[in-house]
This record gives structure tokens, C-alpha cells and sequence, in this order.
């Protein structure tokens, strides 16, 4: 049944759009396109590859994009307001160093310091959104999407271990004409 259905709606962008065509041209379907994709599955029940990249390859894809940002292989930017970030910029996003005070509970109950350092671990990049570009070939039906930026997105926790929503740590354009023609 599913079949059938995705049958027809090929058919009908197929008939919509080759009147106004030549068969084989590629159009833009649309020239950004901004979604999330899951890359480490948060439901245990579902096959290993839905929403999924398995732990080796998405611990290498992980690292690679790391290591782009941080040697500055890549061009990044600060994923609010595009402002270009250094490699040590990018590696400072998503470390915290926090300092809390106590009171001991022994006289003489003086205060001390204790320094929590919170680096980025790999394995919190659950998600990554891109903005992409899509064309359709009118003939094939082919489907090209090209990558214009992608994004890190970390899973974000409140204090009693709550789920957020997930941050993202900065963008990496692939496309020269970004960040500058994009509008919020």
C-alpha cells in the first residue's frame, strides 16, 4: 500500500513539473532547507541503523568534523550570529569550568572552593542539522542535495537530569555564499 502511494505522488510531481521542463533538467526544489538528523538513536527497541550511525563510524565521522573545526580546515561559525570562530574558539564551545563554594561542617567552618571542569565529550553529539539545497532531475527523479552547513547538536540536561532539547555548538559552511545570505 505504501508502495502505491509513493507511486502516484512520484507521478504527480512528475506530471506537475514536465509541462513546465525539459525532461532531465535538474530544478531547485528549494534553496535551503534546515533539518536534524538523528545520528545515535535514543530508542534501544529500534533496529541498529534507524536514526542511527553505528558507534565506530559515527565516533570517526564525529571526531573528523572536530578536528576540521578545531585545526581550521573548515570554516566555522558561531551558530546565533555567524561570526567566524577560531579553531580555539571552537574547541572552548560546550567546556565549562564552574567554581562553587562550601562551608565546611567542621569548625572552623570556613568556606573552600571546588573547580568542576566540564569538557565536550563526543559521545553527547547525538544530532547534526544541516541546511541543504535540493534538486530534482525531472526525468529520473533523482533527488541531489547538496550540503551547504551542518551543525553539532548536544543533548541539553537540566539539573535533575531532564531532557531539554539539544544545543547546537556552532556551524560549518561548505558553501562560499554563507553565512552572508542567510536571513533569521
Amino acid at each position: 500500500m505504501k508502495s502505491n502511494v509513493n507511486i502516484i505522488l512520484a507521478a504527480i510531481v512528475l506530471m506537475a513539473f514536465s509541462c513546465s521542463r525539459k525532461a532531465g533538467d535538474d530544478w531547485v526544489v528549494t534553496d535551503r532547507i534546515q533539518y536534524d538528523v538523528v545520528i545515535k538513536s535514543p530508542e534501544p527497541d529500534l533496529e541498529w541503523w534507524i536514526q542511527n550511525i553505528e558507534g565506530k563510524n559515527r565516533e570517526a565521522f564525529i571526531l573528523q568534523m572536530l578536528d576540521a573545526a578545531y585545526s581550521g580546515k573548515v570554516r566555522t561559525y558561531d551558530y546565533y550570529n555567524y561570526r567566524e570562530l577560531s579553531g580555539d574558539q571552537v574547541r572552548s564551545i560546550g567546556s565549562r569550568i564552574d567554581t562553587l563554594s562550601f562551608r565546611r561542617n567542621t569548625p572552623p567552618y570556613d568556606f573552600y572552593d571546588t573547580i568542576i571542569r566540564k569538557e565536550l565529550s563526543i559521545y553527547n553529539i547525538t544530532r547534526i542539522r544541516f541546511i541543504e539545497e535540493w534538486k530534482l532531475n525531472n526525468k529520473t527523479l533523482e533527488l541531489k542535495k547538496y550540503i551547504i552547513g551542518m551543525a553539532p547538536l548536544v543533548e541539553n540536561f537540566d539539573e535533575d537530569g531532564n531532557l531539554r532539547g539539544f544545543m547546537p555548538l556552532f556551524w560549518i559552511f561548505f558553501d562560499e555564499k554563507y553565512p552572508g545570505n542567510l536571513e533569521r
